[in-house]
């Protein structure tokens, strides 16, 4: 299976220098897909070394020329499925979708069903046909275990309209977050490099030569032992708030992946589910240019935690308790 964004085709370099390093891995970090894949192609017999097949183990030499040859990605017919789908604004050019934690946004390798795509295709009414089947007018994306708003485009104009005002940060994400340990002050700037981590394409890193990205992290509450914040994302790279929260040493709570996943039990979150929620999103219609704000509750699960983290059982019966810790106003200062 191709990785999603690896181009096809044949990719051929000579190594300049002996590196000792195994050629699965060599191939993942030159082609950018997860060594899984890459040791999949070279059994496959789709990488040579020398024009010679080689295993995985291999340890190429300085001089040695390494063809990689990508195969064009199979093409999946996607099936609507009847998922249930919480839409909470709707109109002929757009829809904004609550999506659940635990919910894959796109099919991939491991995720062929039950997907959010799935699910518009299953539902009435055509989505933007841009970006292809597998995107569905999706404008951004969230990970599985993030909760929280998305934007879908119904039709290929408000597509263009809305990816050309995501690229010049005209439309306004806010996400809540619950990082662990305290922030230095109660507005907190990461300017930061993202790209893959060179030792697990897995995960993302900052990296010198990656590209640019930006966050803004407010502190709304000040506990024990952990921050409640609001984030502001002026980029939109994967993973960006968990990556750039875990560089200054505040990973988001209950996030396996970048160091946040030990405790999670002090703030009683349930396993594999990080506290980051997409709470409001700002923007202006792509038609009509009028301005849409657009928000969702925190989660049931998060104001769980939030109660525990607070030590407050009224959290649970407010029916937003981000509002409670002024998340929604951009003047709001720290609380403790």
């Amino acid at each position: 299976m191709t990785p999603a964004g690896t181009p096809s085709g044949r990719q051929e370099f000579d190594l300049e220098a002996d590196s000792n390093v195994r050629l699965d891995a060599l191939v993942a970090a030159r082609i950018d897909m997860s060594r899984t894949q890459a040791a999949t192609l070279i059994a496959q017999g789709h990488v040579l070394v020398n024009g010679h097949r080689a295993k995985a183990a291999y340890r190429p030499i300085a001089g040695e020329r390494i063809s990689v040859d990508v195969p064009a990605p199979v093409k999946r017919e996607i099936i609507g499925e009847d998922i249930p789908l919480t839409v909470v604004y709707e109109d002929d050019d757009l829809l904004v979708i609550d999506k659940p934690a635990g919910m894959v946004v796109h099919p991939a390798p491991g995720n062929w069903e039950g997907t959010l795509v799935h699910a518009l295709v299953g539902r009435a009414g055509d989505q933007s046909a841009l970006g292809g089947e597998e995107r569905q007018g999706l404008v951004h994306r969230l990970d599985k275990d993030t909760s929280g708003l998305l934007l879908v485009a119904r039709t290929e104009r408000a597509h263009r309209t809305l990816s050309a005002a995501l690229a010049a940060r005209r439309i306004v994400r806010r996400y809540a977050a619950m990082c662990w340990g305290h922030l230095d002050a109660d507005e907190v700037v990461v300017d930061k490099p993202l790209a893959r981590d060179p030792r697990n394409r897995q995960r993302m890193a900052v990296v010198a030569s990656g590209k640019p990205a930006r966050t803004t992290f407010a502190r709304l509450a000040h506990f024990d032992s952990v921050d409640l914040l609001r984030a502001h994302l002026h980029t939109g790279r994967t993973h960006q708030i968990r990556v750039h929260l875990a560089a200054i040493g505040h990973p988001v709570v209950g996030d396996d992946v970048y160091g946040g996943g030990g405790g999670r039990r002090l703030v009683r979150l349930a396993a594999r589910r990080h506290f980051l929620h997409a709470a409001w999103l700002r923007f202006r219609h792509p038609t009509t240019g009028a301005p849409i704000d657009v928000r969702s509750p925190l989660p049931p699960d998060l104001r769980v935690s939030l109660a525990a983290a607070a030590n407050d059982d009224s959290i649970l019966a407010d029916p937003d308790p981000l509002a409670r810790f002024g998340f929604f106003d951009e003047t709001q200062t720290s609380q403790s």
